[in-house]
C-alpha cells in the first residue's frame, strides 16, 4: 500500500535542507520529473517490480492509489518537498489536479521496462 513519509527538513534563516538518506526502501536506478502539465492527468498504471518515490519539488498535485480488488481508493496530496510518497508495485496510481508550477520527481528502483507495466485497474 502506498504510504507518505516525512523527509528530514533542516530550516534556518538561510532556507531549507531536506534530505533523502537511508529513507527509501530501494536503491534507486532511475529518476524522472514530471513538469509543465496541463490539465491532464497522468499515470494509470501499476507495476510488475518496480517501486517508486514521489516528491513535488515545487507547487502541487495529487495522486490517487489503489493496492488491490476492492480496496478503497487512497488520495495523496502532495504539496510539500518534504512529503515523499512511496508506491509500491501493486499500486495503481494516477496523478491529477497539478499546479502549472509543479515538478514531480520520481525515484524508482527500476530502469525503464515496457513489460514492467500492467495498465488494468482494479475493480
Amino acid at each position: 500500500m502506498a504510504h507518505l513519509v516525512n523527509l528530514k527538513t533542516f530550516t534556518d534563516q538561510r532556507g531549507n535542507l531536506t534530505v533523502i538518506e537511508k529513507i527509501l526502501p530501494f536503491l534507486i536506478n532511475r529518476v524522472f520529473y514530471i513538469y509543465g502539465v496541463d490539465n491532464s492527468d497522468r499515470g494509470f498504471h501499476r507495476h510488475k517490480k518496480t517501486i517508486q518515490a514521489a516528491i513535488v519539488i515545487q507547487g502541487k498535485c495529487r495522486i490517487m492509489s489503489q493496492s488491490g480488488n476492492g480496496l478503497p481508493v487512497e488520495e495523496y496530496n502532495l504539496d510539500s518537498p518534504s512529503k515523499c510518497l512511496i508506491i509500491n508495485p501493486e499500486d495503481f496510481h494516477w496523478m491529477d489536479n497539478f499546479t502549472k508550477d509543479c515538478i514531480l520527481m520520481v525515484f524508482a528502483s527500476e530502469f525503464f521496462n515496457v513489460d514492467d507495466y500492467i495498465y488494468d485497474p482494479y475493480e
